[in-house]
């Protein structure tokens, strides 16, 4: 034959072949339209052309099969998964389709056959690719199944353990998922990093938080050498801001490893950071109690001492022989290490307990300006010291001293916490004086660049401001209310309470109306009159329009029924009431956490 033949004999065959693969290809994308639109009849008509050829076979079986079961046309089906199964022996996805089929014509019990025979029959190497099919078809407790039958052939007892864990979060079996991460922890106490993120994600209700204590505490009797179950148990209270719990959990650890009480004094900052006094001093004490030579023993004599401060200016009315109490052992303390740059601190607590205590601001002034002058001090130290100064200015009704001092804390540390903190100071300082214009233009930019805390401090006093000095109201009495938290800001709570009572006279219905209860009831609160205090919260709680405060409100009625009244039952039912009725307010953890304790089923 000629070479010339030859070629074009070869380019007739390329020719045919082509245009064959472009109308396949083309009668595929046909099939899938209709199949697309639902005309099942004319794709199965493509598919059922197009599935001999074996290029095109990935392509036309998934949807095929998909025609076929929605025509019902079951025996079809029933073949086309059948010789697939031969033509690809080892693929279980056609093992899995088989019982897909038998699922869509109705028999159960054939489906469930078909799939138990995969899982028994098939080798341990092949249990991700069998799982995988299954959860492609949503079949996912046949997955599980699958899984937990390749620990029997493999004989291992964490065997596919992280997909197992990932299928039970997903499906949120927390009751399937707690030991299994729990067993991962038992094998390897290196991966306790990744366990608290898969319970973070998964356990969302007081339910499943106490099915992992239970399961934690009895593994920590169990195998008291885990120390990662007392690390999860610790983390577990923190989540549930029982930091007594996580306390106990925590000197459990360091008494058994003596390991310098790192973790004990963690604990005891972030209980003080969250206002659990109690905890907090408790576990400073065992600090300076069992490390009396350790590196965290000065911090924590200085913070065991804050701890009680804070505790002692919370409990109201403030015991004054415990803040001379206080002093003391500030004094002691100072005695201990001398007065240095270390102890800048110290001064400073002091001078807040003497001017708004005792009433002694020379004394107070005198201590602010030895830390203030300290030679090497922290910088930051003495910027806190200046901010305490000036509070102390505004508390003799010095204002223009205290605002010199603010802005030279607010110059030398521009763009940091310490330095927006002057600046919430000025914003609050131009607020007492009634100049809102003033105090909003510092609020502006406090809202924007500074701490979450300052931001929200900043965003409530703004909103104050805004809701009570709009374009159609009087900014007569907005004035008058500035000038009576000033009071409150002075400890002249009797002057501030009667200035509050004439507002409501002179203002009935105002705006203002709901802040003036809140801010009796906090004054009442201060100085030992529970009951009254109640009383003008009520106002707040009674009433439907008061609903920006009312779950504050409603926390602060609660605690003092629990914490003063000594009403338990009441102050549990207010808990409840704010859990169903605010359930997106910041009080919800504490809330939840305090109702558990009253109802008795908290777990330490």
């Amino acid at each position: 034959m000629a070479p010339f033949k030859k070629i074009y004999l070869l380019i007739l065959c390329l020719t045919i072949v082509t245009t064959i693969a472009q109308a396949q290809t083309q009668e595929l994308e046909l099939a899938r339209e209709y199949f697309s639109k639902g005309e099942y009849q004319k794709a199965e008509a493509l598919y059922e052309k197009l599935i001999n050829d074996k290029r095109l076979f990935s392509l036309t079986y998934p949807d095929y099969l998909k025609t076929l079961l929605a025509l019902r046309n079951y025996k079809d089906a029933e073949k086309l998964v059948k010789r697939s199964i031969k033509q690809n022996p080892g693929n279980y996805n056609f093992e899995v389709d088989l019982g897909i089929v038998y699922q869509a014509e109705g028999n159960k019990a054939a489906a469930e056959k078909q799939f138990n025979k995969i899982i028994q029959q098939m080798p341990a190497e092949a249990t991700i690719g069998v799982a995988s099919a299954f959860i492609q078809n949503e079949l996912y407790d046949y997955a599980e199944k699958a899984y937990l039958r390749s620990r029997e052939l493999t004989k291992n007892p964490i065997e596919n353990n992280r997909a197992l864990i990932a299928l039970y979060t997903y499906r949120q079996k927390n009751t399937a998922l707690i030991p299994e991460v729990l067993n991962l922890l038992q094998e390897n106490e290196g991966e306790i990093g990744y366990v608290q993120n898969m319970l973070q994600n998964s356990l969302r209700d007081d339910k499943a938080l106490d099915a992992l204590e239970k399961e934690l505490i009895m593994r920590v009797q169990q195998y008291p050498d885990k120390v990662s179950y007392n690390e999860l148990l610790i983390w577990l209270y923190v989540q549930r801001l029982d930091f007594y719990g996580a306390l106990m959990q925590a000197r459990a650890v360091d008494k058994r490893t003596r390991s310098g009480g790192a973790r004990v004094m963690e604990l005891g900052m972030i209980s003080a950071k969250n206002k659990d006094y109690k905890s907090a001093i408790e576990a400073f004490e065992y600090i300076v109690t069992e490390y009396p030579s350790g590196p965290y023993y000065l911090v924590a004599r200085q913070r065991l001492i804050n701890a009680r401060e804070e505790q002692v200016q919370n409990t109201f009315p403030v015991d004054k022989e415990k803040i001379r109490a206080l002093i003391a052992d500030y004094d002691a303390l100072l005695t201990e290490v001398g007065r240095n740059a270390a102890t800048v601190e110290v001064l400073q607590h002091m001078a807040n307990l003497y001017a708004f205590h005792l009433d002694d601001k020379d004394k107070a002034i005198e201590l602010l300006q030895e830390a203030i002058a300290m030679p090497r001090a922290n910088a930051n130290l003495v910027a806190e010291s200046k901010l305490t100064l000036g509070d102390i200015y505004l508390l003799k009704g010095e204002p223009w001293e205290a605002t010199l001092l603010y802005a030279q804390v607010e110059k030398s540390h521009k763009d940091t916490p310490i330095g927006y903190d002057a600046k919430l100071r000025n914003a609050r300082l131009s607020y007492f004086k009634g100049d809102f214009e003033l105090a909003q233009a510092h609020l502006d930019i406090l809202k924007l660049a500074t701490s979450r805390e300052i931001a929200n401090d900043a965003m409530d006093l703004s909103l104050l401001i805004t809701d009570n000095t709009g374009l159609d109201t009087s900014t007569t009495a907005m004035e008058e209310y500035a000038a009576i938290e000033l009071l409150v800001f002075q400890n002249k709570l009797q002057q501030a309470l009667t200035s509050l009572d004439a507002m409501l006279k002179k203002y009935p219905g105002h705006s203002l109306t709901d802040e003036i209860y809140f801010q009796k009831a906090s004054i009442q609160e201060r100085m030992g009159n529970f009951t009254e205090a109640v009383a003008s919260l009520q106002h707040i709680v009674g009433n439907l329009q008061y609903d920006i405060l009312s779950d504050d409100a409603l926390f602060k009625m609660a605690y003092i029924y629990e914490e003063n009244l000594k009403d338990t039952t009441k102050a549990q039912q207010l808990y409840n009431d704010l859990l169903a009725k605010h359930q997106g307010s910041i009080f919800v953890a504490e809330a939840r956490k305090r109702f558990r304790k009253l109802r008795g089923d908290a777990v330490n």
